[in-house]
């Protein structure tokens, strides 16, 4: 299953600067062609089920994957973070990374939207001098809290995620605590971007074509360790067909 929460939110950190996002392509469309991507260049969809005929529905090649899931309990135990550090020396220079420092409050669905467009470059032409164009440009070159601290400063992009967490049709009030990630495909292997986490983490090799179905498995091992939540979301931003 996959959907079944069709409206879902962000992450940690409340606070008034950056409200959640509804998990919807609708919000997600608004948002990111108002931040620079050509309404003919890409778009996001809906995955409506996790098994092979629903996930067949979906346009692909994927450019990008965001997953929408409720935090799950921290697991002390867990050997995950352990590896991050090797991780993000072996993929800092290749892949665009924003750490979400605590600043960003509730910008994980704006942090994801930026690792699935930023990541995804050499395939979408940004409208020059658009809002993401700039952002780019701009964080190129800087380390992942470097490139948060730009985001945080941002007042245009501020201004939009406002507008988009305004536009969904979930009242804020009744939006739980989630949080989005975002999985991509570079050279060959399998990114999750999670600016909770301490880098990019590998997760073998894939492609643009297997992008959807590869993510898939890590995205049902999430969902297995939150049995008792219905409120996943996953959405795929695919290229829109010329």
């Amino acid at each position: 299953m996959a959907a079944q929460q069709p409206s879902s939110a962000s992450t940690h950190h409340s606070g008034d600067r950056w409200p959640p996002l509804e998990s919807s392509p609708e919000v997600f469309n608004q948002f990111m062609w108002s931040l620079g991507v050509p309404q003919g260049e890409a778009e996001f969809h809906d995955v409506y089920g996790l098994d092979p005929e629903a996930l067949a529905m979906v346009p692909q090649p994927a450019l990008a994957v965001l997953f929408c899931f409720p935090d799950p309990p921290e697991d002390p135990s867990n050997p995950q973070e352990q590896v991050l550090a090797k991780e993000e020396k072996t993929t800092s220079d290749e892949v665009y990374f924003i750490k979400q420092i605590d600043s960003l409050g509730n910008a994980c669905g704006t942090i994801a939207l930026l690792h699935a467009v930023g990541n995804a470059c050499s395939e979408i032409s940004l409208l020059e001098n658009s809002c993401l164009d700039l952002f780019f440009k701009s964080t190129a070159s800087m380390d992942p809290y470097e490139r948060a601290r730009v985001l945080d400063k941002d007042d245009d992009m501020e201004t939009a995620h406002s507008l988009a967490a305004s536009a969904g049709d979930t009242e804020l009030r009744d939006i739980v605590e989630e949080h989005y990630i975002c999985f991509m495909v570079l050279n060959g292997t399998l990114y999750e971007l999670d600016g909770m986490k301490g880098g990019p983490i590998k997760h073998g090799s894939s492609s643009p074509e297997s992008l959807l179905q590869d993510a898939v498995h890590i995205i049902k091992a999430i969902m297995h360790k939150i049995p008792n939540s219905m409120n996943f979301n996953v959405m795929v931003l695919s290229r829109k067909p010329k």
